[in-house]
């Protein structure tokens, strides 16, 4: 029950058959084997707490099974909320466009060839492949705006002083 609660994982030898392929849009989810222990926790030590405060059997009960739903409605809204909080860690190229970096490697003027710039997607600090078509050669730290992403590998870049 302790792992349960903390997120641990339970061994078993049961076969299924089917797709078990679990991700983090799975939704909300009411009858898992966590709310199922969260509920008979709930239903248990309510049911001691009437039983000890003197409650008829039936009102013991209807308390006990009142408790436990709202346990298990409690505990499955909070795993469907934290199921929400995953953020997918793969780039988008696509993103870059508009961003401003810097020059890594020169680039040569009117598609010349490729250099390389720094830029700041998604958080995080890149090193992409380049290339423009300014009439000036992009030289090392020259401030570059991105214009669009080619093939969803290369940058199509412009100077940010021209």
């Amino acid at each position: 029950m302790i792992l349960t609660f903390l997120g641990g994982e339970v061994d078993s030898d049961v076969d299924m058959d089917g797709d078990g392929a679990i991700d983090g849009s799975a939704g909300f989810q009411f009858f898992t084997f966590k709310n199922l222990v969260g509920f008979l926790t709930i239903f248990g030590w309510t049911g001691i707490g009437c039983i000890q405060s003197d409650f008829s059997m039936m009102a013991t009960i209807g308390i006990s099974v009142f408790c436990g739903l709202i346990m298990m409605t409690l505990m499955a809204t909070l795993f469907y909320l934290l199921a929400g909080m995953v953020e997918e860690g793969t780039m988008k190229m696509s993103n870059a466009i508009g961003h401003t970096g810097e020059v890594y490697l020169p680039i040569k003027a009117n598609n010349g060839g490729f250099g390389k710039v720094q830029i700041n997607i998604q958080g995080s600090l890149h090193e992409i492949q380049a290339f423009t078509n300014d009439d000036k050669d992009l030289s090392q730290g020259t401030i570059v705006q991105v214009e669009k992403v080619v093939d969803d590998t290369i940058l199509l870049v412009t100077s940010k002083l021209s």
